[in-house]
């Protein structure tokens, strides 16, 4: 299958992959011939890309980080018990959610290293919009995988795995219709939900099951190395390393999922707007081990080399994830290849990525702005 960007879509492509709402619910099934309607259904709904089956590419299979009925699972779980705990504002009002969350836990780590090398590939692009459910899980995923490659042990990957699940969590103490306001917020507004760190911490310091340092995560999360950040302005070392981590992955979902505001960033992109902050917003060596971690093309993308050769990403390599294996369907020219070949990026060193089908090479500054997710 192939990312094709919505703006490509034709009438009579089929679908390589289910269309979810931001309730998690199947919008369009696997298969389904696209039609005009349904094209312009989409572009309403905000999606940006959508997998399509060809025969050029019907053999390329897109991974999923983790398998369905876990991501199921995990977010009805999810959407469970931040709904339990929406605008309740004392803790003897909270239920206990410790135990039902570290099952959660358990089942995304065992997925995870069920994964000979397990990379960061985009969880959601077939998605209609952000939301919080979504959201804490992909930051979770996003982060542990982070933690296995900073050689966590188990114990360590439960800490800042649930900190990464709950990092948000005080958002359900914040009003909706300040939380889901589509348009940009008031500098007042804006303040109401800087609170979500405070309100997360209190949630979670003295819950059962949750270890104090996860509770830290929801703290911390928003601080900055350069003491921009909030709600204390914390400085490079006085702020957690799991908090370091959760930032960069935050950060990196927010730009690469659909808003009703801002169509979401290819994670090239993104990855490119997190090095706009290195040495300031996040320390540099784990933005390097991130950039490592990260498939920033991801598979089923078609791009332009600078042979002038148009392909789609067939395979990632898991040491060289920025040099992928290519599979060059149209010459220089622009004229379909009977037989199509693959090119090795991590072996062909002069052969470079130029450009996306259907997207700007470069974020605009509109795009690239500093997300607050």
């Amino acid at each position: 299958m192939r990312l094709v960007h919505i703006n490509l879509l034709q009438p009579g492509m089929k679908l390589g992959k289910r269309i979810y709402s931001e309730e998690g619910l199947v919008l369009l099934s696997e298969d389904v011939e696209l039609t005009s309607r349904l094209i312009g259904r989409l572009k309403d709904l905000g999606v940006g890309y959508v997998y399509i089956k060809d025969a050029a590419t019907e053999d390329i299979i897109v991974p999923d980080m983790l398998q369905e009925e876990t991501r199921r699972k995990a977010l009805v779980e999810i959407k469970q018990q931040f709904q339990s705990m929406s605008g309740m504002k004392t803790k003897n009002q909270i239920p206990h959610f410790g135990k039902a969350l570290s099952g959660v836990m358990n089942t995304i780590l065992e997925d995870i290293g069920s994964q000979k090398e397990a990379m960061i590939m985009l969880m959601d692009m077939n998605s209609s919009d952000f939301d919080l459910y979504n959201h804490s899980l992909n930051v979770c995923v996003y982060t542990l995988v982070l933690g296995v490659a900073s050689g966590y042990t188990r114990q360590q990957l439960m800490e800042i795995g649930l900190g990464a699940l709950l990092h948000d969590i005080g958002k359900t103490q914040i009003a909706p219709e300040i939380l889901h306001k589509p348009s940009r917020l008031s500098d007042e507004e804006f303040k109401i939900i800087q609170q979500h760190t405070t309100y997360g911490h209190r949630i979670l310091k003295d819950e059962p099951g949750i270890p104090l340092l996860s509770a830290h995560c929801a703290l911390q999360h928003h601080e900055r190395i350069d003491g921009s950040g909030y709600p204390f302005g914390l400085k490079d070392k006085e702020i957690h390393e799991y908090a370091k981590w959760i930032a960069l992955a935050d950060s990196y979902d927010a730009m690469t999922t659909n808003r009703v505001y801002k169509q979401a960033l290819l994670p090239h992109q993104a990855v490119e707007v997190l090095y706009t902050g290195s040495g300031t917003l996040y320390e540099q060596r784990m933005l390097e081990r991130f950039r490592d971690c990260v498939a920033i093309y991801p598979v089923g993308l078609s791009v332009t080399l600078s042979t002038g050769e148009v392909g789609v990403v067939a395979a990632i390599h898991p040491r060289v994830p920025q040099r992928p294996l290519i599979r060059v369907l149209k010459d220089a020219d622009g004229q379909n290849l009977s037989a199509p070949y693959e090119i090795n990026l991590s072996t062909a060193l002069s052969v470079m990525i130029t450009g996306v089908e259907g997207v700007e090479d470069t974020p605009s500054s509109a795009q690239s702005e500093r997300l607050e997710s």
